[in-house]
């Protein structure tokens, strides 16, 4: 086996800066909170104004007066953790996390596909970074000596099992996950490293710690199995993004957004999923939340399962240009409210090739842009009467999402051909126009005036007696006396034998 740890050392502060890109120029620390709180990172502007780690906030408003402090998050640190993990599953079946700041991926099944080593690793690191985290990577044959190798910063990959106690004889203790009374009692002890620990007598140490730290030694060095709970992304998506500072402009909100969706098309990926339906919920200040300020929600749907990343920011960024904030906002929430599964395809080998383009429809550019409501798609109805044949529906599902098919199993293939060779052949459809008035017109002095030529009909509609719109028609195929081609009726409803003429339709 071959392990690779992502560790993020600077999570605390990314989770926070991600959202705006690049490191910002204004000096910004995240706190501990508490009545006494400490920093626990600052950027790098913080940084070079003299702002250290585990510094009092008080020293560091004496330093900074303008700095920009947010306090810790915990839930969006082990969401990062989840979506660094998810995004691993590109490259491995095989991934978990290892809390606080690290992720593990067992990568040896994938060398050789990613082109080697040094290429896979520089890819790991390389999406990871463009999801705006900063890592150290470790490799080595067990996942705790590879934990060990990122949180010591020992990026040389460890390839063969003998080698471990070697390259890990200089790591210190306190970067095992021991509880602080053990590592104080190994510590007065003279025992502050690896390599001192592991020299202990294995009886002793058992019995005066407990059997947890000789495992962890033992797993260490691949003398005992090594067991990590896989990570399996969870079946619904809901990712919360807070913002470094307020924003009062949903236009600045886009550059956050995308990293909602690359971590949203992570987990589809995942997942093999396409959504169909998502939900962008802008969060508003405390203070205006206090107020009665309810957050702001953009729902929205697709015309059929996609994941592209560019795909799915050009629907938002439609839907975002129609947003209007009242408040500023400190946090940005994206759901999954319906998906389906969604195959991948294969991609082409020729520099022509556009397999990979992005291409949206122009029925969700429409729908992001003027709304759910103002693109609606004609749906057929089992009705013979023609003005209830069809109704709108909601322009969604346009491109056929895959569903589940229920009813009887399709017979065999032989069975089919024989069937169909003594099959009746089904009668030709009648003839249907292609424009249908909204209301039908009557012909009464029109025909008189002009003969109109009967070209094909008549077919007879007799229905709706149930309702209370009953009809009763004789529908034609006309040639108008200017070349037109018209659906027209003879209503029997009212009389015995001839009725009023109507013209229903044109045919184009």
């Amino acid at each position: 086996m071959l392990w690779a740890c992502l560790r993020l050392p600077l999570l605390s502060l990314d989770v926070f800066s991600r959202a705006t890109g690049a490191s910002a120029d204004a000096p910004f620390v995240v706190t501990s909170g508490g009545h006494y709180p400490r920093v626990v990172a600052a950027n790098a502007a913080a940084r070079a104004a003299g702002i250290r780690r585990d510094q009092l906030i008080s020293a560091a408003l004496a330093l900074v007066p303008e700095v920009v402090m947010r306090e810790r998050d915990d839930a969006a640190e082990a969401a990062a953790l989840a979506d660094i993990a998810t995004l691993l599953l590109a490259f491995t079946p095989n991934t978990s996390v290892a809390p606080p700041s690290a992720v593990l991926a067992e990568i040896a099944g994938s060398v050789r596909l990613f082109g080697g080593l040094p290429r896979l690793l520089d890819e790991l690191q390389r999406q990871a970074r463009s999801r705006g985290y900063e890592t150290t990577i470790g490799v080595a044959p067990t996942a705790t000596a590879a934990l060990l190798l990122a949180r010591a910063g020992r990026v040389t990959p460890v390839l063969d099992t003998e080698a471990l106690p070697h390259v890990l004889a200089p790591v210190p203790l306190a970067l095992l996950d021991f509880d602080a009374d053990t590592l104080a009692t190994l510590k007065a002890a003279g025992i502050t490293t690896f390599g001192d620990a592991h020299a202990l007598p294995r009886a002793g140490l058992a019995r005066r710690f407990d059997q947890r730290v000789v495992d962890t030694l033992d797993r260490a060095v691949g003398r005992a199995p090594d067991p990590r709970d896989p990570y399996l992304p969870p079946p619904h998506f809901e990712r919360r993004l807070p913002l470094p500072a307020p924003v009062d402009s949903a236009d600045a909100l886009q550059f956050a957004v995308n990293r909602l969706v690359g971590d949203f098309a992570d987990w589809l990926l995942a997942r093999g999923l396409g959504a169909l339906r998502m939900s962008l919920t802008l969060v508003h200040e405390r203070y205006m939340r206090e107020r009665g300020t309810a957050p702001t929600l953009a729902a929205f749907a697709l015309g059929a399962p996609a994941r592209a990343p560019a795909h799915l920011n050009a629907v938002l960024r439609e839907r975002l240009a129609r947003v209007v904030l009242p408040a500023p906002v400190e946090a940005i929430v994206l759901a999954s409210d319906e998906t389906a599964p969604l195959a991948g395809r294969n991609l082409g080998l020729l520099p022509e090739d556009e397999a990979g383009s992005v291409v949206v429809p122009l029925v969700e550019r429409l729908r992001s842009r003027l709304g759910d409501h103002a693109v609606a798609t004609p749906s057929l109805q089992a009705e013979h009467r023609p003005e209830h044949a069809a109704s709108e529906a909601p322009a969604v599902g346009l491109h056929g999402a895959s569903r589940p098919r229920t009813g009887r199993a399709a017979a065999p293939k032989s069975r089919q051909a024989k069937a169909a060779r003594h099959a009746t052949p089904a009668p030709a459809a009648p003839p249907r126009p292609l424009w249908l008035l909204d209301c039908a017109r009557p012909l009464a002095g029109v025909l008189e005036a002009k003969p109109w030529v009967l070209r094909d009909g008549p077919e007879r509609i007799e229905s709706g007696w149930w309702d209370g719109g009953d009809c009763r028609r004789d529908y034609f195929v006309a040639e108008t006396p200017d070349g037109e081609m018209a659906w027209i009726y003879r209503d029997h409803r009212y009389a015995a034998d001839d009725g009023e003429w109507f013209m229903h339709g044109l045919f184009a």
